[in-house]
């Protein structure tokens, strides 16, 4: 009997083991995401869903976390890309030890990397890129042995590159670009056999180009621009075509590369791919000429010096003569649009390194910007050689093309009827939103497409999205805008929020913020300051209110109206008009007037209060005593009635039915910032 329950016994016992062991892990999990979030988020606005009251992390409650079953309810991604994180990385990220990805780019994290991030040993993708990180590159690094992605570009490293990152064994793509490194490439990288992309531009790195860079088998894009090289480029590097990039490296030379000159020291018959005997100024080391180098090669040279400069004025003459073709050929070629698939660097994608559409050029300094079929608003004769739309705004073709990588579908924001926009990232990292307008829906007439041009170049605002700049391509028929990229989104995402939907709940004070910003957004619209008309917006909604990382709102495409022909306008009323935003006498009179831009403020007050998208004026009307029933029930009560009380009245003032009797947008804000 005694052993029958030994063997009964056993299988509880071992049963019950696997269970402790499984809740010891998953506490050690959820410790090191606790204090990633204080870390990352002190201010608590982003990581509120990491609330270990609401149970394990990998109960799906845990927005960016995701877990791996199999192995006992682990923790192996986080994924918080362009959530707006302000804090640092902590060393207790070592904590989770089953992570395979770590995706944190597009955020404002500060601070160093921890040397405790070695310790993940399991992780295959780490996704630094687009924060403010500093200090050097931990050496720790090189005992993952599992990396496959290290994108720790557009911070502020320095240091030099640790030559043990040549460890890692199944490395395939290395991008430290726009850093502000120091010294030489490490000749140890050439030793990454899996390596298919190594982007180093944008640093300060010095010294020669490694020949052992140029024997890594599988690499196809490497990116040196803007560093201090200098010495032989190697031959190897000849096969990447244009996926080697090296331009504004002065002192750089090599065969048959068209931008460098040829080496000096090539003459005495050294060998060009070999860059290592050779100091910054192209000469020899001494101490390291090749045992292979003939002593008579010199004297014999001395001999034919007379042949060899007469060969070298030759060469210069009809270089000269090839030149000036080549000059007058481009300039002919211009405004042509260049439509081949280059490499990419996948700089936007945050799904895989692998993809390989891309931009291997440099963009060219010519602008592109003329329409066809005779509408040619910035061409020599119109505008923009006035000067009255700045070359400042102006952007090339291919730079739209590279930032959107080709406006790949995987970018694709969202698509109207007249407009597509796309997400993108220019080449100095900052990141965009590049808005696309067929030629069909614009302005015909060519001054009223340029005074609405204009028009957008000068509004300016801490509430406004601010435009970057423009690019009109005749080949595409199409205008291109682009303006800074928002990452939190329009202010729809925070209505309507129900468990499970993965948009936060906003808090209070972060309402009445946005509130008082759209209303400063809108009162400098009104306004003719800074030397600008008078501006009514028409089509003030949620949809068109963008969140920045710091919740700042921001009224997107002001001014829009100006480029679009007056049925397209029309056309882009119906969904506000079945929200509500349209003011009463619209129907009447056909005409948007600041007082209806003040109508449509009043409706997105009450959005805002009431965190539903669907509002009534006339129930506010009367539900105003009643704040309790009136604000959003998400908040759980936790709100000023004071302010609450405020918010409402305005709101109610602001869309009373006679225009007459509601405010001005500057008394509004008066009234909300006392």
């Amino acid at each position: 009997m005694a052993a029958t329950a030994r063997v009964l016994f056993l299988p509880f016992l071992l049963l019950l083991l696997t269970v402790l062991a499984a809740s010891a892990r998953n506490e050690e999990d959820a410790q090191a995401l606790a204090a990633l979030k204080a870390a990352l988020d002190p201010s608590g606005r982003v990581l509120g869903s990491w609330d270990p009251a609401r149970g394990d992390p990998c109960g799906g409650s845990f927005v960016g976390v995701t877990c791996d079953r199999g192995a006992g309810g682990r923790v192996t991604g986080v994924s918080l890309q362009g959530r707006g994180l302000s804090g640092t990385l902590p060393p207790a990220i070592a904590g989770l030890r089953r992570l395979k990805g770590l995706y944190l780019h597009y955020n404002g994290i500060k601070g160093a990397i921890p040397r405790e991030i070695g310790k993940l040993s399991e992780l295959a993708d780490l996704y630094l890129d687009v924060n403010h990180l500093s200090g050097p590159v931990p050496v720790e690094i090189a005992a993952m042995g599992n990396l496959q992605v290290l994108q720790l570009g557009y911070n502020q490293l320095t240091g030099s590159i640790p030559p043990q990152l040549g460890n890692l064994n199944k490395l395939a793509v290395l991008a430290l670009q726009s850093n502000q490194l120091t010294g030489a490439i490490p000749a140890t990288l050439g030793d990454l056999t899996r390596l298919t992309r190594l982007d180093l531009s944008f640093n300060r790195l010095f010294g020669s180009i490694p020949s052992k860079i140029a024997e890594a088998p599988l690499l196809e894009v490497f990116d040196v621009r803007n560093n201090t090289l200098s010495g032989s480029v190697p031959a190897g590097l000849k096969r990447l075509n244009g996926g080697f990039q090296y331009v504004n490296n002065r002192e750089l030379c090599g065969v048959d590369f068209s931008l460098l000159d040829l080496c000096t020291s090539s003459e005495n018959g050294l060998n060009p791919s070999k860059p290592e005997p050779f100091g910054p100024d192209g000469t020899i080391k001494r101490g390291q000429v090749p045992q292979s180098v003939n002593p008579d090669t010199t004297r014999s040279s001395k001999a034919s010096s007379g042949v060899l400069i007469v060969g070298i004025v030759a060469v210069v003459i009809g270089a000269a003569f090839c030149g000036i073709f080549a000059f007058s050929y481009y300039r002919r070629q211009k405004q042509k649009i260049g439509s081949s698939l280059e490499v990419s660097d996948s700089r936007l994608s945050t799904d895989h390194y692998q993809q390989k559409e891309a931009c291997r050029r440099s963009a060219s300094p010519l602008i592109s910007i003329e329409y066809s079929n005779g509408w040619d608003p910035l061409s020599s004769g119109g505008c923009g050689s006035s000067g009255e739309v700045g070359d400042s705004f102006r952007f090339n073709l291919e730079e739209v093309e590279c930032a959107t990588q080709y406006f790949c579908e995987v970018n694709l924001l969202g698509k109207s009827g007249f407009a597509a926009t796309y997400k993108g990232m220019l080449r100095d990292g900052s990141v965009v939103a590049v808005k696309s307008l067929n030629k069909t829906s614009c302005k015909q007439e060519e001054s009223d497409f340029l005074r609405g041009l204009k028009t957008l170049t000068i509004l300016r605002h801490e509430n406004l999205v601010g435009l970057r700049g423009f690019c009109c391509s005749r080949g595409r028929g199409e205008c291109f805008l682009v303006y800074d990229f928002m990452v939190n989104g329009s202010l729809s995402r925070y209505l309507d929020v129900k468990d499970g939907s993965g948009a936060s709940v906003l808090d209070w004070p972060t309402r009445v913020s946005i509130i008082r910003g759209i209303a400063k957004g809108i009162e400098y619209l009104h306004s003719k300051k800074s030397n600008k008309p008078s501006l009514v917006h028409q089509n003030i909604s949620a949809e068109k209110i963008l969140l920045d990382h710091h919740f700042i709102p921001r009224l997107s495409v002001p001014g829009l109206h100006k480029l679009l022909a007056d049925d397209v306008v029309f056309s882009t009323l119906k969904a506000s008009a079945a929200m509500g935003y349209l003011a009463p006498e619209y129907a009447n009179t056909g005409r948007f007037t600041e007082k209806s831009d003040v109508f449509a403020f009043g409706i997105v007050v009450l959005q805002v209060i009431t965190g539903r998208r669907a509002v009534s004026q006339l129930k506010v009307g009367t539900a105003v005593s009643d704040l309790e029933g009136l604000v959003d029930l998400n908040l759980d009560g936790v709100f000023s009635r004071t302010e609450a009380a405020k918010l409402a009245a305005v709101a109610v003032h602001c869309t009373n039915e006679a225009p007459s009797q509601r405010p001005t947008m500057e008394a509004v804000v008066q009234q909300l910032s006392s």
